[in-house]
Formats: structure tokens, sequence, C-alpha cells
């Protein structure tokens, strides 16, 4: 685990063991970083997939990578073929020639990118045949993002929650945004006792309403005037879409439903960028925006690798405009992502830039989400609530 600040010279220092009673500075410099972040006026949390890489499932890790999805992809096509017998064209090599791509491809994105471009180019045979095998491939995608059941646990998202979403009264709400597909938050959040104020009307018949954002959940005892704001209560965004939302062609509303066949989702493309300008996810993004340019805000990005440009561009221009935004960005392979070398992303070597300037409002952490989150200050008392909900929990494990 290392850090890159302005308080550490702008040089990366790794975390060492402390020595006697010296407090090690990597640490210390970590440790105030997230304290600061926690207790921001303005919490808003950036996710991505690097959050969901330590969710296990029967003891192996449950969501997948870019190149898990990619290989996936061709074990299934390649398995069809070989049921369909040896004379027949392989479906991969077809989806590879279509998309005009290299036979070694290793990025998903643009296989896919290229494969739904040509779909729009090719004759009417070809074309036809691209879009089969693209929507195949987007079956797989679904079906394993769709990883969490009741019998996957979520301890680290759980004590996330704990830790960045509890707030004062005196402060905004955290607003946490996601381009992850799965439901490992919201299943963190039902398991912990916290409300999500996610676009869903609350309700057995859940249709989103933008309007619901600007809600809030108040306690009221009986017989009682005054009324206080509840403890464990954030906003969540997922601005790529979600594994459980729905679109209903003829209501044209959005609902949430477990186990829909037909999810709504932005998958990895280059028309993401123009999906992303569209409803519901226009709504997400412009939040997102007005968010990180509010004054005394501090932006947490985790897991995130910045190769997302309709969000690293608005991350970018508030650091331009915005002086009183921080920013802490979270992921293990940041030092050579930020590194400035062929290879490394523009976003992320522009914001070392800053740090190796002087900007103090910047740092930049190497590490993994479960090593991060034990380092994340418990800034409020844990609530009856929390408390409640655990016994609960003990004693359903205890009596099976």
């Amino acid at each position: 685990m290392k850090i890159k600040s302005s308080h550490g010279l702008a040089e990366w220092v790794a975390v060492q063991d402390p020595v006697e009673d010296t407090p090690d500075p990597a640490s210390t410099d970590i440790r105030r970083v997230l304290s600061s972040a926690v207790r921001a006026q303005n919490l808003v949390i950036l996710t991505g997939l690097g959050t969901s890489l330590c969710v296990l499932k029967d003891g192996a890790r449950a969501a997948p990578t870019m190149m898990d999805l990619l290989s996936r992809i061709r074990n299934t096509f390649d398995m069809a073929d070989a049921v369909d017998g040896a004379d027949k064209d392989s479906r991969w090599k077809d989806l590879l020639t279509l998309a005009n791509v290299p036979s070694d491809t290793e990025d998903l994105e643009y296989l896919m990118s290229r494969a739904t471009m040509a779909a729009e180019f090719l004759p009417d045979t070809e074309a036809k045949r691209a879009r089969i095998l693209l929507a195949i491939a987007e079956g797989i995608i679904r079906d394993e993002v769709d990883f969490i059941d009741d019998h996957v646990e979520v301890p680290i998202h759980e004590a996330f929650l704990r830790r960045v979403a509890r707030r004062s009264s005196r402060r905004a709400r955290t607003k946490i945004f996601t381009t992850n597909y799965d439901i490992c938050i919201e299943t963190a959040a039902r398991r912990s006792g916290f409300v999500v104020v996610d676009g869903f009307a609350f309700g057995s018949e859940a249709q989103f309403d933008s309007a619901q954002f600007s809600y809030d959940v108040v306690r009221r005892s009986a017989g009682e005037e005054k009324s206080d704001f509840i403890e464990n209560l954030f906003h969540l965004y997922k601005i790529h879409g979600s594994i459980d939302w729905e679109f209903n062609p003829t209501t044209s509303q959005i609902a949430k439903k477990s186990g829909t066949d037909a999810p709504l989702l932005i998958y990895p493309k280059s028309t993401k960028y123009e999906l992303a300008f569209s409803q519901p996810y226009i709504e997400m993004l412009g939040t997102f925006q007005s968010s990180i340019r509010a004054p005394n805000t501090t932006l947490l990005v985790v897991g995130f690798g910045f190769n997302d440009k309709h969000i690293s561009e608005p991350i970018l221009a508030a650091l331009k405009g915005n002086l009183s935004l921080n920013v802490v960005v979270i992921n293990p392979d940041i030092e050579h992502a930020s590194g400035g070398g062929e290879k490394s992303n523009s976003y992320l070597s522009a914001i070392r830039e800053l740090i190796d300037n002087g900007d103090a409002r910047l740092a930049l952490i190497a590490a993994k989400f479960e090593e991060i989150v034990p380092l994340v200050p418990d800034v409020i008392a844990e609530t009856e609530l929390e408390k409640h909900v655990e016994r609960i929990r003990a004693l359903g494990q205890k009596h099976g």
C-alpha cells in the first residue's frame, strides 16, 4: 500500500510496519486523508469494478474482470461450435472477422464497439450475423455480473457503508455513484439496515422517478411533533444501469425487477457514451457533475480506472474550476497508471502532475478496496438500529 500526496513531498510513500512507538508516515497520511474525506460537508463517492473484486462465491472471486468476460464469451462460442460439429465456422473467428479486429485482441470494449459499428454498415446477411453474435455476448455479460444471491456475503461493503454512509444530520447525505451493474451495495445496505434512495419509489411497484432523490426519511415518534432525520441513509446512482432494472416499452417506465431477463445496462462499447446521455443516465450524470462542483466537497474514487471519458472529463473539469473540491483516488495499480508513460491514463497523470506541483487537495492511494476499508475512520457511533440488526443476524445464524 502506498500514498502520493503533497504532505509526502509528492513522492510515493509505502506503508511500513511501525517501529516501536514511532507511527508510520504513510499510514498516518492515509488515515489523515480518509478522515478528512468522511468529515467533509459533502461526500461524493465514485466506485468501479475494483470494489466488487473482493466478493467471493464458493471460495472463488465472484465478479468478472473485463478479461474474464472476454474469455467466457470466447469459451461459450467454442463450446457451441463443438456441439454443432467441427465442420461449422467458428463463432469467435466470425465475430473477429466481422469486427475487423486482430485475433489476439484483449480489449472487450474495442471488440464490441467495432462489431456494433460493423452491424450498421455491413450487408444485411453479415450485419444480421454480427447482431446475433453481439446479442449472445451481451447475454453472457448479463449472466456473469448477476452473481449476488442470499448465500454471497458482502462484509467489506457493509463495513464501508457503516463508515461513509452514516452522517451527522448537519451534513449532506452521502452520494454514491457506481459504474457497476451488480447489486453489492444494495445487498450490503439491506443486510446492514441502511435505507437506499436510488430513484425508485418505495412500494411494490418500484418505478424510477428522479424526484425521489430530493426526498428524505425522518423518524417521528407517536404523540410527538418533533421529527429527526434517520442516520443510515444514502443516495445511490447507478450510472451504467443495474442488473435488476427493466424497461417497460408499453409504459416507457423503468422498473426494478429482480431476476429480469432483459436488464437495462450500458454495455462496454463505444455507444455507452451516447447512451449515457439518455434517461435515466443523463439525470445521474447531471447530478454527479453538479455534486462535485458544490463547495466543500470531497470526491472519493475507489476501484475506478478513469477509462470512461464521460465520467473522467467532468472530474478533471471540476478540479480545475472548484478550488474547494478535494479528491482521493484509490486503486491498486494507480502508481503505474498515473506514471505518465505510454500506457498510463491521461486523467490520472494529470492528477499526479497537480500533486507534483503542490496541490494539497489531492491524494493517490495504491490499495485494494478490502485493504482501504479498515483504515476509513468510523466517525459516528454505532446506532441502536445497527446493534439490533447485528443481534438478529447472530440469532438467525445460531438457529440456522
